[in-house]
C-alpha cells in the first residue's frame, strides 16, 4: 500500500481558502474509507459500498484515492475515488467508473457543502497534488460530473463547463402523491398495459427480498440483455467475468442493507421483465432493465416493471427517481427532466495536450448539433437516434 502526501499550494493561493485544503493519496479503498459512513449525497453512486465493490471487481485498475482534508478543522471532508492507468503511452487519471458509475463526484462528509471559493480551492489543490504523484500523470479526465453536491458546489465540476458532457442525467421528482404522478403520465397507458399483462396466467409483479433469488434474477437479466444486444448487432459485456462479479457482489452485499433493489414481472411462462437499481434515502437510480423479447411488446413489460417498481419504492419513501444517463424517448415519457453534466480534461504533461485538444473540440462541436452530426457521419459514427 502506498500513501502520498501532497503539499498545500500556499504559493498558488489566490485566497485564504486556497491554502486550506490538503490532499493525501491512498491506493487502498478500505483504508481510505475507514470510518466513513454513507452520509447524505447527491446520488446513490457516491456511497462507500459502491466503491468498495467497484475496486474489488475492477482489480486491474490502479486505485488512486484522494483524501481531502480541511486544515482549519483538521478533518477529512471528502474522498475522490480515482484510478490511474496507461493508454497509448499516456498516463491518465480518471474516476473509478469504466462506464459503470453513472455520476462522478467526491464523496462528502456529512454537513460539508462547498461554496465557489472553496470549490475552486479544492480543485486547485487536487490538480497540484496530481502533478507531484510518483510515477507521473499526463492527463486528468473527469467525466459525467453533476454540478452540485449536498446543497453545495461539486468542487471538481468547476474545472469544466456546465453541460459540456455528451450525457445528461434524467431525474423524476415524484412528490408525495404517487397517484398524481400516475395521472401525469397517462399518455403511456400503463393501466391498459397492466390489464393486457394480467391476462397471462400467474401474472405478477414482485420486489425480491431474497439474495439467492435476486442472483437468479441477475442471471436471467444477463441472458435477456445479451439476446437483445445480439439482435441489435452490439457487443454485450455486462456478463463478462469482471462486470458479472461486480453486479452479483452488489446484489449480494447491497440487497439486505436496502441499498440495492431488484424487481420482476413474471407469469407462469417465466420472467418477463427485470429491473436492478440502487437506493439511498429518498433517491433511487435505475441501473439495468431487461425483458423477454419482442413477443411481449404488446404489454410493454419494461415500462411496466419500471412503473410498478416506482410505486413500490414510493411507498417506502423514495421521492426522486433517476433514470440514469443517456437520452431515450421512454425517459421523457415518464416525465424525466434532463440534468446537465460536466466533463473536464486537464493536461498535466505534454503527452496529455493532444487529448485535451480533442476533448474540447468535441465539446465545442456538441454546442452545434447539426455540425456535430455532419462530422459524425463523415467519421462513420451512428447518430444518437440510430
Amino acid at each position: 500500500m502506498a500513501i502520498v502526501e501532497a503539499e498545500r499550494i500556499v504559493g498558488r493561493a489566490s485566497s485564504p481558502a486556497a491554502s486550506r485544503f490538503k490532499i493525501d493519496f491512498v491506493d487502498d479503498w478500505s483504508l481510505a474509507a475507514t470510518g466513513w459512513i454513507a452520509d447524505a449525497q447527491e446520488t446513490a453512486f457516491q456511497h462507500p459500498l459502491w466503491f468498495d465493490i467497484w475496486y474489488r471487481a475492477f482489480s486491474n485498475a490502479s486505485p488512486l484515492i484522494a483524501i481531502v482534508s480541511d486544515t482549519t478543522i483538521t478533518r477529512k471532508v471528502a474522498l475522490v475515488p480515482l484510478i490511474r492507468h496507461m493508454r497509448h503511452g499516456v498516463r491518465i487519471v480518471e474516476f473509478a467508473d469504466l462506464n459503470v458509475t453513472d455520476y462522478n463526484a467526491p464523496i462528502l462528509r456529512a454537513g460539508v457543502a462547498f461554496d465557489m471559493a472553496e470549490a475552486r480551492a479544492v480543485s486547485k489543490a487536487l490538480i497540484a497534488a496530481l502533478r507531484k504523484v510518483p510515477g507521473g500523470v499526463d492527463l486528468v479526465r473527469f467525466r459525467k460530473m453533476p454540478g452540485r453536491l449536498a446543497g453545495g458546489i461539486n468542487p471538481l465540476a468547476v474545472l469544466g463547463r456546465d453541460g459540456s458532457s455528451s450525457l445528461n442525467g434524467n431525474i423524476i421528482d415524484v412528490g408525495e402523491d404517487f397517484e398524481n404522478y400516475r395521472a401525469s403520465i397517462k399518455r403511456i397507458q400503463m393501466p391498459r398495459y397492466w390489464r393486457v399483462f394480467n391476462r397471462h396466467p400467474g401474472a405478477a409483479f414482485r420486489m425480491i427480498d431474497s439474495v439467492d433469488e435476486a442472483l437468479e434474477v441477475v442471471d436471467m437479466m444477463d441472458a435477456q440483455q445479451q439476446r437483445r444486444m445480439r439482435n441489435l448487432g452490439l457487443n454485450f459485456v455486462l456478463n463478462d467475468e469482471t462486470h458479472g462479479s461486480f453486479y452479483r457482489d452488489l446484489v449480494r452485499r447491497g440487497l439486505t442493507q436496502g441499498y440495492v433493489a431488484v424487481s420482476t414481472l413474471s407469469c407462469d411462462e417465466g420472467l418477463v421483465a427485470t429491473m436492478l437499481g440502487i437506493r439511498h434515502g429518498d433517491y433511487f437510480a435505475v441501473l439495468r432493465i431487461s425483458n423477454a423479447g419482442e413477443r411481449w411488446s404488446h404489454c410493454s413489460p419494461s415500462k411496466l416493471v419500471v412503473e410498478r417498481t416506482m410505486a413500490a419504492l414510493h411507498a417506502q419513501g423514495v421521492r426522486r427517481f433517476d433514470f440514469s444517463v443517456g437520452n431515450y424517448a421512454f425517459k421523457r415519457r415518464f416525465g424525466a427532466r434532463p440534468i446537465p453534466l460536466t466533463d473536464a480534461s486537464i493536461a498535466i504533461g505534454w503527452r496529455g495536450i493532444p487529448y485535451v485538444l480533442r476533448d474540447y473540440t468535441a465539446q465545442g462541436l456538441r454546442r452545434y448539433p447539426r455540425l456535430s452530426q455532419l462530422v459524425g457521419r463523415a467519421l462513420g459514427r451512428p447518430s444518437r437516434e440510430e
